[in-house]
C-alpha cells in the first residue's frame, strides 16, 4: 500500500481517485511515498527520504523547491489546463469591466440617497448614464502573449466576442498549436503584438527570461489607450512601470488578479484577489488530475505533466518493472543493463527519456530482481534512485 500525504484541503473528487485498498491518504501520514498539495509552501525538510513524487493541484509550483527535488530524483507534477476555463471566464469578466464602467455605474446606484423615489430614479438614470459609457469589444484587437492551455482558450474567446486576435509564443508546443484557431494571427515578436493590440492578455509562466517582462521598455510599445490584463503571474509585471504607464496614459486600464498597494484606489485599475482558479470546478479538476498523475507514477512509474522530469509512458508488459533515475551522462544505461545481464535477468521492454541533466528509465523484466541486484544498480555511478514496482495493486 502506498502512502500519500496531503497539505491543504484537497477536493474529495480527487482523493476518491486513490482507492483506499491501495493508498493510505492523510494529512498526518508518516514516511509518505508521495505528497499532494495546493498552495502550501513546501520546504526541503517536509520532503523526507521516502518521498518519490509531489503533485501540485494547480499550475504554479513556486511553493515547491524544484531544484532540491530534482537533485534527489523526486518527480514534481503540476496540473496545466485543469483550471483553464475558470481563468478564461475571469479574463472575459476583466475585459468587460475594462470596456465599460460597470463597477462605477453600480456604485453610483448604491450610493444614491435612500430617500430618492422610484419616480425620480428613472429620470436621474437617464441624465447620468453617459458618464458610465464605454466601448464594445467587438472589432477591437486582442493580443495574447502565451498560447498554452489558457492562452489558446483566451484567443478563442476573443474570436467568439468578435475581436481580431493576434498571438505570440516563442515556445508554443505542437499540442498548443493544434488547439489554436487558424484565424489567430501569429506575431513575430512581443513588440509587434503590443503595438497592434487594444487589449493585451498575459498567459506566460514565471521564468528567469519572463520575470518583469512587462516593464518600462516593453510598455513603450503599447498602443495609447490600451488595456493590460494579467491573470498569469504577478512576477512577470513590473508594477512600478505599470503605474508610470497609467500616469502617462500609455495604458488606459490595468486589470490584474494580483493586487499591489501601488495599485489600490485608482480609477484606472481593476483589482481582483487572486481568484482566477477559485471555482469549485477548477479545484475538482486540479485535484483529479494531480491524483491521477500520482497514481500512474506510483503504480507504473509513468510520468505526465512533470515540471522537472521528461514525459514518459510505457504500457506494462510484465509484473516486474524497474524505474531508474540517473544523471544524463553517456554509458549509464549500458552499465545498468550490464548489471541486469550479469544477473541473468531478461529485459522484456525498455523506454529511456531525458530532460536536461536528468534521465529516466522504465525497464520491464520477465522475473523480479533480487535486493542485491537493486543495490548494484543503485551503486552505478550517476544513478540517483531506483524503484521496483511489482504487480499493480488491484482496485
Amino acid at each position: 500500500m502506498y502512502k500519500v500525504r496531503t497539505y491543504n484541503a484537497i477536493s474529495s473528487k480527487g482523493l476518491d481517485r486513490l482507492s483506499r485498498n491501495c493508498f493510505e491518504v492523510s494529512s498526518e501520514t508518516g514516511a509518505p511515498d508521495a505528497i499532494l498539495l495546493r498552495s502550501y509552501k513546501l520546504s526541503t525538510s517536509d520532503i523526507g527520504p521516502s518521498v518519490t513524487a509531489i503533485a501540485r493541484a494547480g499550475a504554479g509550483v513556486n511553493n515547491i523547491p524544484i531544484d532540491a527535488c530534482t537533485d534527489r530524483g523526486v518527480v514534481v507534477f503540476n496540473t496545466p489546463g485543469a483550471n483553464a476555463n475558470a481563468v478564461k471566464e475571469l479574463v472575459a469578466a476583466g475585459m468587460l469591466l475594462a470596456s465599460r464602467d460597470i463597477v462605477g455605474g453600480m456604485r453610483f446606484i448604491n450610493e444614491l440617497a435612500p430617500s430618492l423615489s422610484a419616480e425620480d430614479m428613472g429620470p436621474l438614470m437617464e441624465a447620468k448614464k453617459k458618464q458610465f459609457a464605454g466601448s464594445e469589444l467587438q472589432g477591437k484587437t486582442l493580443g495574447v502573449l502565451g498560447l498554452g492551455a489558457i492562452g489558446s482558450l483566451i484567443a478563442r474567446l476573443g474570436l467568439d466576442l468578435g475581436m481580431d486576435v493576434v498571438g505570440y509564443d516563442p515556445a508554443i508546443s505542437i499540442e498548443s498549436a493544434w488547439r489554436l484557431p487558424s484565424s489567430v494571427r501569429k506575431m513575430d515578436n512581443m513588440q509587434s503584438l503590443f503595438s497592434q493590440s487594444d487589449y493585451v492578455s498575459l498567459h506566460i509562466p514565471v521564468l528567469e527570461s519572463t520575470r518583469g517582462i512587462i516593464n518600462a521598455d516593453t510598455l513603450s510599445y503599447f498602443k495609447d489607450d490600451a488595456c493590460l490584463l494579467n491573470f498569469a503571474r504577478e512576477q512577470i509585471v513590473d508594477t512600478s512601470a505599470v503605474v508610470d504607464a497609467l500616469e502617462q496614459s500609455t495604458l488606459r486600464t490595468y486589470v490584474t488578479d494580483f493586487p499591489h498597494p501601488l495599485l489600490r484606489n485608482r480609477q484606472d485599475t481593476i483589482l481582483m484577489p487572486h481568484i482566477g482558479a477559485s471555482t469549485a470546478e477548477a479545484e475538482e479538476n486540479c485535484a483529479i488530475m494531480a491524483a491521477d498523475q500520482i497514481k500512474a507514477f506510483l503504480d507504473h512509474g509513468n510520468i505526465k505533466n512533470a515540471v522537472n522530469f521528461p514525459s514518459i509512458e510505457l504500457e506494462r508488459t510484465t509484473d516486474s518493472r524497474l524505474t531508474v533515475t540517473n544523471r544524463n551522462a553517456p554509458g549509464t544505461l549500458s552499465h545498468i543493463l550490464n548489471v541486469l545481464g550479469d544477473a541473468n535477468l531478461n529485459v522484456a521492454d525498455l523506454l529511456n527519456k531525458s530532460r536536461g541533466d536528468i534521465a529516466y528509465n522504465l525497464i520491464d523484466l520477465n522475473t523480479a530482481p533480487s535486493a542485491l541486484v537493486l543495490d548494484q544498480i543503485r551503486a552505478v555511478e550517476g544513478v540517483i534512485n531506483v524503484r521496483y514496482l511489482g504487480k499493480p495493486c488491484a482496485v
